[in-house]
């Protein structure tokens, strides 16, 4: 009898296939992407050191002002606020990592923002 593997288990390996062809450094860092059901979560993170350099995601603020991060409306919110953020610390060069994930959807849209804020991929 066949086993069935989860999605998440197949975005997994995927996103592991992914990461040994991709490096962040610290003059272009890695642009990762996390999409969760209500929420989608982005950051450049220059693996090179270790470390996290800029961050966003759609559960910031309050919690009566938080609006819902399951769209794409806000998926494109997100990738304005990332470039803005990396623009910021003087980032303009990154490398995309959709996470395992198709790109379709909230990911490209936060994708396509984050290119017209500036970012260049």
């Amino acid at each position: 009898m066949l086993t069935r593997t989860s999605k998440n288990t197949n975005r997994r390996h995927v996103h592991e296939r992914i990461r040994k062809k991709i490096l962040g450094t610290s003059e272009r860092p890695r642009l990762n992407v996390y999409r969760s059901l209500n929420h989608i979560y982005v950051q450049l993170i220059d693996d090179l050191q270790g470390n996290t350099v800029v961050f966003a995601h759609s559960a910031e603020g309050k919690k009566g002002e938080r609006r819902t991060g399951g769209n794409v409306a806000s998926a494109k919110e997100v990738g304005k606020l990332i470039a803005e953020r990396a623009k910021a610390k003087g980032i303009n060069k990154v490398v995309f990592d959709r996470g395992g994930y198709i790109y379709h959807g909230r990911v490209k849209a936060l994708a396509d923002a984050a290119r017209e804020a500036g970012l260049q991929f």
